[in-house]
């Protein structure tokens, strides 16, 4: 049994987090956040590939791929230390650095992130202030990761965190402890699915091989993270970041049983419910599209068409102007890539309390205006098509394209 509870990535035992108002862009707010574990992590990564890599995914990917233990993580909003060259890399190590001294760890166990505008370098001596501010107030509580979440972002009008506890079998033998995973993101524009995160923090407090952590984050990412879209642009700062410490206490996972199955599920969750959090906040949205596409042939092409529909900017205009012009769904079902029958596939609009259906048998179908109408003036749009010809299924997210997005947008730097 998996049930959510209060938090974030303080909600496992032994991890702490802090953050500050480092002035590295914005005035009067936080900017900067800080996680720790009072002890090393077993650690898991995903990125973007998007081939222009800022350099903090580049000192991460040779953390998490070559070390495989952290203990720290430093992130900072406002400017993405990407496209800096030698500077940026430099400014990562020499963060680094400062950090580890401070908290008397390893250099090569300090992870990082940024998220903001490109180009611009760090103001090394605002980061080193903020790491000075941030080692000395690292908390446990609840709150700290809180604002910690909070702290770094940039366009996202809310924050996004989410925890939940489940038992495993103790590493002693007397019974089940309670494990925890919990999760902070940040992420409103530029996301794209392409391992679309922007930023995202987890932490656990389960037992479990490095092999299997990082196993376990590449299992849940192409169902979560990977199905979300707000604009179709891959930022060149994706990082998801998975950090295991132990302290729960429960037996090792070593192998793929039901206690690795359980921490897989629980992972999931976590991972949806911040990747469908994002695309809900997406940088002008009014409301969340959601495309569930089932009964395909394979997994892939479920997934492809999803995304597909999701990401259209039409469908986005549609969606916005509550207009049930079906024909755009069809149309991006149409050259997302699988093959099908269009004379078999079935359109369904959802609603909180009722169902249209909006194509079927090869043709678009009379439906209730008003009644589309009013399913669409609501928080969420929800699609669905079946595609009678299989038994998988995929679901994706997005959000509506407005007015406001442009504007974000056309002056971001300013």
């Amino acid at each position: 049994m998996i049930h959510k509870i209060s938090g974030g990535v303080t909600a496992p035992k032994g991890f702490q987090a802090a953050c500050c108002a480092a002035g590295i862009k914005y005035q009067n707010r936080t900017d900067m956040a800080m996680l720790y574990s009072v002890s090393p992590c077993a650690v898991a990564g995903t990125f973007t590939r998007n081939l222009v890599k800022a350099a903090p995914v580049q000192w991460d990917m040779d953390v998490v791929y070559q070390e495989k233990t952290a203990q720290a993580v430093v992130v900072n909003a406002g400017i993405a230390n990407a496209a800096t060259g030698k500077t940026g890399l430099e400014i990562c190590r020499a963060t680094a650095e400062h950090t580890a001294k401070k908290l008397n760890i390893p250099e090569k166990s300090v992870l990082l992130g940024s998220t903001g505008v490109i180009g611009p370098n760090l103001p090394l001596d605002r980061i080193v202030f903020g790491v000075d501010c941030m080692s000395k107030t690292l908390s446990d509580t609840r709150e700290a990761g809180t604002a910690a979440s909070k702290a770094i972002m940039t366009t996202d009008t809310v924050n996004k965190e989410f925890a939940v506890e489940f038992f495993l079998p103790s590493a002693d033998g007397s019974g089940d402890v309670p494990v925890r995973v919990g999760g902070m993101s940040k992420g409103s524009g530029m996301i794209h699915p392409n391992m679309c995160t922007m930023l995202g923090y987890l932490t656990t407090d389960c037992a479990i091989d490095q092999a299997l952590l990082q196993k376990a984050l590449s299992t849940v990412v192409p169902d979560t993270f990977n199905m979300i879209s707000v604009d179709g642009d891959t930022s060149t700062n994706d990082t998801l970041l998975l950090l295991a410490n132990g302290q729960a206490g429960n037996k090792p996972v070593t192998q793929e049983d039901e206690s690795y199955a359980l921490f897989l599920k629980a992972l999931f969750l976590i991972c949806r419910d911040l990747a469908v959090r994002m695309a809900g906040d997406g940088e002008g949205a009014t409301k969340l599209i959601e495309m569930r596409v089932y009964n395909a042939d394979t997994k892939e092409n479920a997934r492809a068409l999803a995304k597909s529909v999701i990401g259209s900017s039409l469908v986005k205009a549609m969606v916005f102007g509550k207009d049930a012009n079906c024909g755009r769904i069809l149309c991006a079902l149409g050259y997302a890539g699988p093959a099908f029958d269009p004379e078999k596939i079935e359109v369904f609009l959802h609603g909180e309390k009722e169902t249209l259906c909006f194509y079927t048998d090869g043709c678009v179908q009379d439906f209730d205006e008003e009644k589309a109408l009013a399913i669409l003036s609501e928080s969420q749009a929800r699609f669905s098509c079946d595609m009678h010809m299989g038994d998988q299924e995929a679901t994706a997210w997005g959000c509506d394209l407005t007015y406001d997005y442009v504007k974000i947008n056309g002056d971001y730097r300013s």
